[in-house]
Formats: structure tokens, C-alpha cells, sequence
């Protein structure tokens, strides 16, 4: 096959690119550039998309004797990642970048613009695994779907963020990473290769906020606005510069100037946009056990044609819902955030989540929610809201 391999200058992406080559494909490197104002070298461990990653990326191209090529969607990732990144906050919501930079840049701009090459796949040095099966068609034939699921390396896990790809991005995407069981494997796979990159350090953090001051860029971009920080009773207890610095869940920052009477810590509890108002409150506010979703999207094969036995007995691993349209599976709300047993219906682009275990804590609108049975992904919303059902 002919595979684009993402490289982004890191120790993943160029491990991947060489098990690619290693499995005989045609392998050509592309790195992307996604900073309108890229730096000379990173600063530590933040940030990314700097000279220096794509020099690094090109010197593990040589290495593994590969074309290589830079492309500019710097354009396209300010238009799309950066863009809904400002426009949630300022609506009072919490975005996972990740998530959408998966979603408009490496499974769509870029993905989009391989295939138009004639480019069979995209390799990426992503953490997650795909398991390809035969399921009996409607046709009475046979007809292959491919599965996400996570990778055996717990920590690095990337499943979560990959889950917005869907099922037809899903089948042109390639992850060599997905049987590695640890970093220090990869690592190791790298130096036994000779490439540089090997010990380079880990990115992290948001990586078009390469000093870590989230609050600071999106004052930058949205400007000062001051408002109020009231308690559930709607009483002022503090000043802020713009409530669209803040999510729910929040504890550090928010500078109150009077404490609670029962002197315990306060979180913020809901932001209202449209009043410029964030609104603080004991942290039991923040437990929740039903969650709403909205765009949702399911994987191929999880969801059963309507002819589905209601028994359950769906060859192929599909999903039949009970009566009532609900069935059992297991959701996270965070990339790193551990996944809860729950109860899930889907309608439609709608999603219906009640959690039939310990409550979740500061879930907030925008936010992804995966649903996943075992280590598999079955499917992807976005969180619209989240409260906690009365007692019966």
C-alpha cells in the first residue's frame, strides 16, 4: 500500500513510520505544520509544531530512507482547532483541542488530502488499536468491519481523542503503535533503530499554548470582561475578567473575596455566558449521574439494523438495546479520566447516559464523551449538559 506517514518530529510518530516501512509499504513522510508563528525550538516539554520538531522529523525520515515533505495547514488548524477552541469557551463550554484537531486536521485535511495523492492510509504514532472482523451481511454474505480499541499501554491510551473519526476515517487510518505496551518499548524500538528522537520528550499540554497560560491566551484573543462570581443563591462573592476563562469543576483562580460560611472549598458549578456570570458552589454540586449528548456518532457494526433478534443474539458483536432503546456499556468523559459503567441510549444524533455507578464529578458541556464496551469504542458524542436525578 501507499501509506503518508503524520510525522511530527516525536519519537511515536517516527517509530511508526518505520514499522510501515518495515511491513513493505510504500512510505512517503509528511510533517505538518499547524503554528502561524513557529518557534526555533520548543520550550521543554510544551508546545510542538516548532523548526525543531520538523527538522527531527525530516533527520528520522533520512534515517529510514523515506521522501519527506512539510505542508502549511497552519491556515486550516487556526480556522477549525483554534477557532472552536475560543467560540466553546466563549460560550460557556469546555473543549478538548485534541479532539479536534483528530477531527478537522489529522482525519480530515490531512486524510482528505492523502487520498486525493492516491495514498491508500495514513500511518500515525497514535496509541490505540484497530481489529479488523468478518460479520454476516444483510446480503447473507460476509462484510468486514474494523473496530477501535484502546491500546494495552494504559497510560497513553489515545482512543479517547480518536473516537470523533469515525468508521470511514477509521478504514484509510494505520496505527503500528497499537500492540506497544509501554513508552519505554517504543522508546527502545527507536534506539534499536538508530533514530535520534529516542529520548526527545514527550509534548504535552494544549500545543498552541506553548506557556500553559490557557486563561492568559484566551484573554489575549477575547479580550477583557469583567463580571461577577455569585454562589447558588446569587449572592456577589468575587470579580473575574472574563467568565470564559472558566469550566466546571474549576477549584484554583478563583480569587473570592469572601469564604463560604461553612468554610468549606468552592467550585464553579455552572458558567452563564450570556450574563457573564460564573457560579460557585460545594463541591456535591458537582456529582452527577445523567448526561445528555448531542452529534453523536457510531463506529460500523455497533448498532443493529432493525431486524435485529431481540434476544440479543446479534452475530458480529452488535449492540441490541432493550425495549426501551438502552443497553449497557461503559463511558469516559476525560482522555485520561477513568471509564464508568452506565446505561446508554441513542436517538438519533442524541445521546441519553445514566450512570449506574459512582457519579462523575464536573463533567461540562463540550466536552467528549466515548462510549465503550470493554476496550472497544463503540461510539462518540459531545456533552450538551449534565445533573444529578432526584432521589427515588
Amino acid at each position: 500500500m501507499r501509506v503518508l506517514a503524520a510525522m511530527s518530529g516525536g519519537v511515536d510518530s517516527a517509530v511508526a513510520a518505520a514499522l510501515a516501512v518495515e511491513a513493505g509499504h510504500d512510505v512517503v513522510g509528511v510533517h505538518m505544520a499547524l503554528s502561524r508563528n513557529r518557534d526555533q525550538f520548543r520550550s521543554g516539554s510544551r508546545g510542538c509544531c516548532s523548526i525543531e520538531d520538523a527538522g527531527d522529523a525530516r533527520r528520522a525520515a533520512d534515517m529510514l530512507g523515506i521522501p519527506y515533505y512539510v505542508w502549511d495547514l497552519s491556515e486550516r488548524f487556526e480556522d477549525t482547532v483554534v477557532a472552536d477552541f475560543l467560540s466553546e469557551y466563549e460560550a460557556g463550554r469546555t473543549p478538548n483541542p485534541c479532539v479536534r484537531c483528530n477531527e478537522h486536521i489529522k482525519f480530515e485535511a490531512l486524510l482528505d488530502k492523502a487520498t486525493a495523492l492516491g495514498f491508500d492510509a495514513v500511518a500515525t504514532g497514535h496509541y490505540a488499536q484497530i481489529v479488523t472482523r468478518e460479520i454476516p451481511g444483510a446480503d447473507g454474505g460476509a462484510r468486514t468491519v474494523r473496530e477501535l480499541h484502546r491500546s494495552p499501554n494504559d497510560a497513553k491510551d489515545q482512543s479517547y481523542v480518536l473516537a470523533v473519526a469515525g468508521p470511514e476515517r477509521l478504514a484509510r487510518a494505520m496505527f503500528p503503535l497499537g500492540g506497544f505496551a509501554s513508552k519505554d518499548e517504543v522508546r527502545a524500538e527507536a534506539e534499536r533503530r538508530g533514530l535520534s528522537v529516542s529520548a526527545k520528550p514527550d509534548s504535552y499540554d494544549i500545543c498552541f499554548v506553548a506557556d500553559g497560560d490557557t486563561r492568559g491566551f484566551l484573554r489575549d484573543r477575547l479580550g477583557s470582561r469583567p463580571g461577577e462570581v455569585v454562589d447558588v443563591d446569587g449572592e456577589v462573592v468575587g470579580e473575574h475578567d472574563g467568565a470564559y476563562a472558566f469550566t466546571v469543576g474549576q477549584r484554583r483562580g478563583l480569587a473570592l473575596g469572601r469564604p463560604a460560611a461553612d468554610g468549606r472549598a468552592r467550585y464553579v458549578v455552572d458558567v452563564q455566558p450570556s450574563t457573564n456570570t460564573v457560579v460557585v458552589g460545594p463541591a456535591e454540586l458537582l456529582s452527577v449521574d445523567r448526561i445528555a449528548g448531542e452529534k453523536s456518532l457510531w463506529f460500523d457494526g455497533v448498532l443493529p439494523d432493525s431486524g435485529a433478534a431481540a434476544d440479543g443474539a446479534v452475530p458480529g458483536g452488535a449492540v441490541v438495546p432493550d425495549a426501551d432503546g438502552w443497553f449497557d456499556a461503559e463511558v469516559q468523559v476525560r482522555a485520561h479520566g477513568a471509564p464508568v459503567p452506565a446505561r446508554v441510549r441513542a436517538d438519533g444524533a442524541s445521546l441519553e447516559v445514566a450512570l449506574t455507578g459512582t457519579p462523575l464529578r464536573g463533567v461540562a458541556p463540550g466536552q467528549s464523551l466515548v462510549v465503550y464496551r470493554g476496550t472497544r469504542v463503540l461510539g462518540q458524542a459531545t456533552v450538551a449538559r449534565s445533573w444529578r436525578a432526584p432521589a427515588a
